[in-house]
């Protein structure tokens, strides 16, 4: 089964081009989605719902922990079989449409969980919920970005998109921070009594999520698209977008959703092995990529003399270079091809990182040059890996495949704090007693940022499939091979 867009079975090349009503709305869709990332899941609801009003901290972060365990286990499980469900029926448009609602129903029903340990597991659940449905999102989301994009061109959507997550984020938190999370009385009169201030803040970030989704979910429905279901199959005529029209035809059960994908895995072993070596070396780096955002404040106070405050504004400014830089490599990922841009800016990270290791006790100074340096070059990496990723699935598999890259990404999502940790435990032996051994927890996060390289550099970029040939091959195809 694939899904051709319906001008191109006329014999046109026409497809949206960049900064097209298509490639805004799908960018437009990140910058909302990054309501949950940024303001939910990192820097407000859980730093929130481990505070010492849901009870003592070890018991609060044993619970976030445990919910969020459970939702990665069952975001790897399902992520590669819905993916597979929205292929084989059309319908990335219409699933990424339902799970983006309950994203945005779990987001405004965060405002009822009130600053009280009974509380705790009501949000607990509601946020491993909304996890859920998010990843899942994501992937049909990326699976979007083959439809939207051009050989010439895919590069650079990819980044906007990835860009505009950056920044939107960054910006929402801004807002919430200055109108409701800082001062002591906030617009509209919202205090911290009875946590309304970070309440009435899930429903700003919910509100600003539902508004930036509705618009790629209308023009995405009325995208007109042929269905062919198999080689050889019949073409439905093109008419309203089989995402909203037509029964799905995917699996009757989960089991026979994974006899299918462990039939693709074995012809992506046969076929296009280059393929899953890419998962592998993408599931290794993008690891290495999440530890640093997740570490590198910790180690910014511990060891470079950051106050929290100065800390936070850090962050920002982080987030803002990553995004700028971000959109700025997609005009290289398109020229030059996603696997120079991913070798490039892993080798740049493990320099920076490297130096923010050697020059630990410094002074802030170095670590805002060193440090922002080293952000720089991650939005970049992960933009160029989704991109090279969609040049190489087999035509009609973009969901599936998406949902493998999710499901690989969350099968190592234990090595960034476990090498962070287990790095920190050998500095303490070479330091000894009284010494800092924080900083080399950011050699271990470099040391698997150098195994994803060392697994990327073979890996070779061609063409997945006949039928995508015309959108796979470009003129700078020697660039990634």
């Amino acid at each position: 089964m694939s899904v051709v867009s319906a001008d191109r079975t006329k014999g046109g090349s026409a497809r949206p081009s960049l900064l097209s009503k298509q490639v805004l709305v799908w960018a437009a869709y990140d910058w909302g989605g990054a309501a949950f990332n940024a303001v939910i899941t990192t820097f407000v609801f859980t730093v929130y719902l481990t505070g010492s009003a849901f009870g003592d901290r070890d018991t609060t972060d044993q619970a976030l922990a445990l919910g969020l365990g459970v939702a990665g286990v069952i975001i790897a499980v399902l992520a590669p079989v819905t993916g597979q469900r929205a292929d084989r029926g059309g319908r990335a448009t219409f699933w990424l449409g339902v799970y983006s609602t309950v994203v945005l129903l779990v987001s405004y029903a965060l405002y009822f969980v009130r600053p009280d340990p009974a509380y705790l597991w009501l949000g607990v659940g509601l946020l491993g919920v909304g996890q859920i449905f998010q990843e899942l999102a994501a992937v049909n989301y990326n699976a979007l970005l083959n439809r939207i994009s051009t050989p010439a061109t895919i590069g650079r959507v990819s980044a906007l998109g990835w860009g505009a997550g950056y920044v939107g984020g960054i910006l929402l938190l801004l807002i919430l921070y200055v109108g409701f999370i800082a001062p002591e009385v906030g617009w509209f009169g919202v205090t911290k009594a009875d946590g309304l201030n970070v309440r009435v803040s899930m429903l700003v970030a919910a509100t600003w999520f539902g508004v930036s989704m509705v618009p790629l979910l209308v023009v995405m429905r009325r995208r007109r698209h042929q269905v062919v279901d198999g080689p050889g199959g019949t073409a439905q005529e093109p008419g309203a977008d089989p995402d909203f029209a037509g029964p799905p035809l995917r699996p009757a059960t989960i089991a026979a959703a994974y006899r299918r994908l462990w039939r693709t895995i074995a012809a992506l072993r046969r076929e296009h092995p280059d393929t899953l070596r890419f998962l592998l070396a993408s599931a290794v780096f993008r690891d290495g990529l999440a530890g640093i955002f997740t570490f590198g404040s910790v180690v910014a106070v511990g060891s470079y003399g950051f106050s929290p405050a100065t800390a936070l504004i850090f962050g920002i400014v982080a987030n803002v270079v990553a995004g700028v830089a971000t959109v700025a490599s997609g005009w290289f990922d398109d020229r030059l091809g996603p696997k120079r841009v991913m070798v490039t800016s892993l080798i740049a990270m493990i320099v920076a990182g490297t130096a923010v290791f050697a020059l630990q006790g410094r002074g802030p100074v170095v670590f805002w040059t060193v440090g922002l340096v080293l952000v720089a070059f991650v939005g970049p990496v992960q933009s160029a890996s989704r991109s090279f990723l969609a040049r190489v699935i087999p035509e009609g598999r973009d969901g599936e495949i998406f949902g493998l890259y999710t499901t690989t990404g969350r099968a190592v999502s234990f090595l960034a704090p476990w090498m962070f940790g287990l790095f920190i435990d050998l500095g303490r032996r070479v330091v000894g007693p009284g010494g800092n051994a924080q900083p080399w927890g950011i050699a271990g996060l470099m040391l698997i940022l150098l195994v994803g390289l060392v697994l990327l550099l073979p890996v070779r970029a061609v063409r997945a499939a006949p039928g995508r040939s015309e959108h796979l091959v470009t003129s700078h195809a020697a660039g990634d091979a």
